[in-house]
């Protein structure tokens, strides 16, 4: 229950008390209190949900009254918004959220990186309960200055996030997110490198890299399933590797062993016989000596252990992600001078997976086989990214249709006979 109580003045004074020369009247005699003239004089007493007792003040009675009614009914309906907890920076609560989250380790690090560099610079300064949905619609804009229409989206969904959390607990009333509105995400068609660019780039590689790119061409595993493969996982008699694990490199601290992407990621890849040979003539020029590194696929017993890296750097370390960026630029710029048709612009290791996944679209392999190859978490994702590869071939459904209707009485009339 909600009371209004005046501060300044005593409910059960003594019976010799003075009265407030300042308050009483010929009607009503007061006695004041210790903190009379001090504050606030109106005061809402109440107990929240949770049997905590709270105090507001306010400096007119009909405003305490107004709140103590709001109050009661926030309270008998079960929604109770704590407004000291409304104050807290959306900073504050984020970084509560992110750590009690349940994420895997390279989603954690994604989420750590959006808040960091684009949404607490922006608002993370700001009392949660004061951020309106105009807020976070003129963030959008800003941020798609910057941010592809898919990046922007992947943020902005941690954000709405955390704001859901944040009604779920109880410190705000709904979700500033609703009704903002996000750019409409327009990707381009994916282009498959040529065969001669693929070779090209095989060629342009420094020696030590050279095998790891003829790889991720062959076998279109992701960039740190790559660099996360260990010299157990290639079978060599039945030409096949084994994804269990991935190395991720974060942008603060160094790299480490972690679980692969999602689920559907876990997978064992078939290799032509070059890929084999590659890899073989890969060790033998190279041979494994094993890089001591953070194991974090169990995250309940991270451990340092001894992994036997196929593709560790020069000096062998684990790859880090900000070198490898200078090595790619380099081999870029190698290729493109041997080539008329040149590599494009701001082409990635992740082009060469899709090359891989043009190779079997054009070998005519099924979606499902596709996608498992490439460990997509479902056949949509890999339908939305190379549907337009497949070919199309004759159109026969007219004749399908026909066969099946063939055994159905025709409705068109017999013609007479004269």
């Amino acid at each position: 229950m909600a009371e209004v109580y005046d501060r300044w003045h005593l409910s059960r004074p003594a019976p010799d008390a003075g009265p407030c020369p300042e308050h009483s009247g010929r009607t009503r005699t007061v006695v004041p209190s210790k903190d009379h003239g001090i504050g606030k004089r109106w005061q809402v007493r109440y107990r929240d949900l949770n049997g905590k007792q709270r105090k507001e003040n306010f400096e007119r009675k009909a405003d305490a009254e107004a709140r103590a009614a709001a109050v009661e009914t926030d309270l008998n309906r079960g929604e109770f918004i704590d407004r000291a907890a409304g104050r807290e920076t959306l900073r504050s609560f984020g970084e509560q959220w992110r750590a009690s989250a349940v994420h895997r380790s390279t989603t954690a690090d994604g989420v750590e990186r959006s808040l960091r560099l684009h949404i607490y610079p922006y608002l993370g300064d700001r009392a949660i309960a004061s951020i309106r949905r105009s807020d976070i619609q003129a963030w959008v804009k800003d941020r798609e200055r910057l941010l592809k229409p898919s990046t922007l989206r992947t943020t902005y969904s941690r954000l709405v996030t955390i704001f859901r959390v944040a009604v779920l607990d109880g410190v705000i009333r709904s979700n500033p997110c609703d009704g903002v509105v996000l750019p409409s995400v327009r990707e381009p068609e994916i282009v498959p490198l040529a065969p001669t660019a693929v070779h090209a780039l095989v060629a342009a590689a420094p020696a030590h890299y050279r095998a790891l790119i003829y790889l991720a061409a062959a076998s279109g595993l992701r960039q740190g399933e790559l660099l996360g493969l260990e010299v157990e996982h290639i079978d060599f008699l039945r030409r096949t590797v084994r994804v269990e694990q991935q190395l991720v490199g974060p942008d603060k601290g160094v790299p480490y062993i972690g679980q692969p992407k999602t689920h559907e990621s876990y997978r064992t890849v078939p290799l032509a016989k070059s890929a084999i040979d590659a890899v073989a003539g890969h060790l033998a020029a190279f041979p494994v000596s094993g890089v001591m590194i953070e194991d974090r696929r169990d995250p309940r017993k991270p451990r340092e252990r001894k992994a036997m890296l196929l593709f560790p750097n020069e000096r062998g370390e684990a790859v880090r992600r900000s070198k490898w960026s200078r090595v790619w630029e380099i081999i870029l710029e190698r290729a493109n001078k041997n080539l008329e048709d040149p590599v494009p612009v701001g082409s990635t290791m992740h082009d060469l997976r899709h090359f891989y996944a043009s190779a079997l679209i054009k070998h005519r392999e099924s979606v499902k086989t596709v996608q498992k190859r490439l460990g997509h978490s479902k056949p949509s994702i890999t339908l939305d990214i190379y549907t337009h590869l497949w070919p199309d071939g004759e159109d026969t459904t007219a004749e399908a249709v026909e066969s099946v209707l063939e055994q159905v009485p025709s409705l068109c009339p017999q013609a007479r006979s004269n």
